[in-house]
């Protein structure tokens, strides 16, 4: 039996991993420059939707534990092959792969910024990834320690610089404004949508959750701590970023975290805040190729990924996996140099499919209380199916306002739909002369399980039931 190396600490630290980025950071500044510091309100109400999210992931993962591939196994078992593919690689490989890319872009540029060697920004995203790649090559207990002191000195930096603003402790001239602004409830629930991105990506420590001990306890709890830890923190930033930088210039920024930075402490607080924006890239990165490759591998279990995804190492981790997404993220990342407006606009599209995402776990949630009423389960979220469905309406809001801008918004729902409409074709055919079942039958939840042994591929495979 495999042995069981990772604690509470490293399923908090994989929460947080994916969650602080620097697009997060870039988020936090522009929904505080909108509406002062109720945006701490916003926060709020988007942490618990996410921690909504999270409640029924952990009883998902409760009914089907061990799954490499978290979501896409529930959602093979709760509604079928065509959801799994479609919102998995639409909402999980699209969406994180451009993501990693522009933070890799903005970090790139920041270095250059600061640190002028005569040598090209993209030196710094490629000296990044090669690392990441590294450490994630050697296992999972490698990438843990890895994150583990990211996470860490990330949530640690962005604690100081918050407290050293809040106290009016900086160098830098102290700013008199109100503490709000434009606040009517309207305002304050629309920016929601806006703060919803700062709390995205905490499941990704549902996959781990077999090296996890006392996983029943660690994997909610943990995401739970994470997602609260980010708020509090964050909360910090927002009181900080009020006594010294002008609302109206956090709005209109790019780069908001180095302009309180460079407001806070002068140079070396822009200097601070660009090594907070290093740790902000290494972990978004760190956890989306140990995330997604896990993923992926769990996918090529049951077939609805190519089986090269699925072969191991001898550290146990899909080596393939690991490559594709580092390679992905370094073209994505070369894109965005010189289109980071375009790349943004994509990013956003591919939220719209991480939140689409999340509703199909809440849906998965309630067809599995109606199909399986009395499965043992470990952990279960309470009163019956009233939080999920709660959690499916505030999420369908957030794609609703997914932008204030009314233009914007049209293009992005008819850019998701498009995306959606080729998934859609390329999963009927994967599903019809690869996997060869029904496309829009669920497969049930035995042989869903069934299929994390390689021996199930094999047995199909020789028996010409997959090719």
């Amino acid at each position: 039996m495999e042995e069981k190396t990772l604690g509470l600490r490293n399923v908090v630290s994989v929460s947080v991993g994916l969650v602080i980025a620097t697009s997060c950071l870039v988020s936090l500044g522009q929904g505080a420059g909108k509406i002062g510091d109720m945006f701490i309100v916003s926060m709020i109400i988007a942490c618990l939707f996410n921690m909504l999210t999270m409640a029924t992931m952990s009883e998902l993962n409760a009914l089907m534990p061990n799954v490499t591939g978290g979501l896409a196994q529930y959602t093979l078992a709760g509604i079928g092959p065509i959801p799994t593919i479609v919102l998995m690689v639409g909402g999980y490989m699209v969406s994180n792969i451009l993501s990693c890319g522009v933070e890799a872009s903005i970090f790139s540029y920041a270095m250059g910024q600061i640190i002028p060697l005569p040598l090209p920004n993209y030196f710094w995203t490629v000296l990044a990834s090669v690392i990441i790649l590294i450490a994630n090559l050697h296992g999972v207990d490698m990438f843990a320690k890895v994150q583990d002191l990211v996470s860490y000195l990330l949530l640690g930096s962005m604690l100081v610089m918050g407290l050293i603003g809040v106290f009016k402790l900086g160098t830098g001239t102290v700013v008199n404004q109100p503490a709000v602004m434009n606040v009517t409830p309207k305002n304050v629930i629309s920016m929601t949508a806006v703060a919803f991105w700062l709390f995205i990506g905490a499941e990704y420590a549902i996959p781990i959750s077999k090296n996890v001990k006392n996983a029943r306890r660690n994997v909610p709890l943990g995401m739970f701590i994470g997602l609260g830890l980010i708020c509090l923190i964050q909360s910090i930033m927002v009181l900080g970023f009020h006594n010294y930088t002008k609302w109206s210039d956090l709005s209109s920024s790019a780069a908001p975290h180095l302009l309180y930075g460079m407001a806070l402490l002068g140079k070396p607080g822009q200097v601070w805040m660009t090594f907070v924006s290093a740790l902000a890239v290494v972990s978004t990165q760190n956890s989306t190729v140990q995330g997604l490759s896990s993923i992926f591998a769990g996918m090529s279990r049951t077939n609805l990924m190519p089986q090269i995804f699925g072969k191991q190492n001898k550290h146990h981790v899909s080596p393939f996996g690991i490559w594709f997404i580092t390679i992905f993220i370094l073209v994505s990342a070369y894109i965005s140099q010189d289109s980071s407006d375009r790349i943004s606009f994509l990013i956003l599209v591919g939220s719209v499919f991480w939140m689409a995402s999340y509703i199909t776990a809440h849906v998965d949630l309630l067809v599995f209380r109606h199909r399986l009423p009395k499965a043992p389960r470990t952990f279960k979220v309470p009163f019956g199916p009233v939080l999920p469905l709660i959690g499916i309406a505030g999420t369908v809001y957030m794609i609703v306002n997914i932008s204030t801008d009314p233009v914007e918004r049209a293009q992005i729902l008819g850019v998701t739909g498009i995306i959606l409409l080729i998934l859609f074709v390329y999963s009927l055919f994967w599903i019809h002369y690869k996997m060869k079942i029904p496309a829009f039958k669920p497969v049930p939840m035995e042989k869903v399980l069934a299929m994390e042994n390689s021996m199930y591929y094999k047995i199909r495979k020789e028996r010409g039931i997959w090719k």
